[in-house]
């Protein structure tokens, strides 16, 4: 059996009981590289064969899950945050499933959600937004039409930028050229619950500078809106928790 396991944000404690369960009974642990915390490797049990993928094609990672299973082996795919981000899972399960080799995906905590707990932020605020992009500037990878970071902006929704931090002035360019105002607050996350995490708070038109503060451009996420402002005057109350609202559990009318 093969297992795509998401290893959550940065922080081992952080994945999830049923990711740490199967990574202490694997027999094959194929796992991104750099991106995922080394102290994850210890769960695995002794005699476990452990790969890193950073420098490994797809033929050659694919190459293993066929290794595993013909050894009878549960094999762990460990990946950065949550799987179905940015995880290169689908071109995987392609090649599993018209083979007929098992296989099931575990979520993990992706690290837009250990970002915005490290900043004590909620994305979803009244009155401010109640959606959140997440998305990244065209780059190696080219983003599809109308999925550009301007065309994106331009809702004023809450937005997480993955893969771009190397690219803070193009990201800077894109959500002004949307009409989002310089002073948008803005916040630069540099491995968000990992023991060395950095973070560096600011507006849209700082971003440059944010980026030099920040001495990183690898594995930072770009958070940017509204609802990064300081305040209980900056949103509003939630309806759910006001005393004046009646709902399925609470009848004040």
């Amino acid at each position: 059996m093969i297992y795509f396991v998401g290893a959550g944000p940065g922080a081992a404690d952080l994945i999830t009981v049923r990711g740490k369960a199967l990574l202490e009974r694997c027999d094959q642990l194929i796992y991104a590289g750099s991106l995922v915390n080394p102290a994850l490797l210890g769960f695995a049990k002794q005699g476990c064969e452990v790969l890193n993928s950073a420098s490994m094609t797809l033929e050659e990672v694919t190459s293993r899950f066929v290794y595993g299973e013909e050894r009878g082996w549960l094999t762990v795919r460990l990946h950065t945050g949550d799987p179905s981000l940015y995880g290169a899972i689908r071109e995987q399960i392609d090649f599993l499933a018209p083979r007929s080799l098992p296989f099931e995906v575990v979520p993990g905590v992706s690290s837009f959600c250990g970002a915005a707990a490290a900043l004590n932020a909620e994305y979803t605020l009244p009155g401010v937004s109640q959606t959140l992009i997440i998305s990244r500037a065209g780059g190696r990878t080219d983003v599809p039409p109308g999925q550009n970071l301007a065309a994106l902006a331009a809702h004023g929704a809450s937005m997480a930028v993955f893969l771009s931090a190397a690219l803070t002035d193009e990201v800077r360019r894109e959500l002004l050229d949307a009409g989002l105002p310089p002073e948008t607050p803005a916040a630069l996350v540099y491995k968000a619950t990992w023991p060395d995490q950095k973070i560096v708070r600011g507006t849209v038109g700082g971003l440059t500078d944010m980026r030099k503060e920040l001495g990183e451009d690898k594995t930072a996420l770009i958070l940017v809106g509204g609802f990064l402002a300081g305040g209980p005057d900056s949103y509003q109350r939630s309806k759910l928790y006001d005393p004046s609202f009646s709902h399925g559990f609470r009848n004040n009318g």
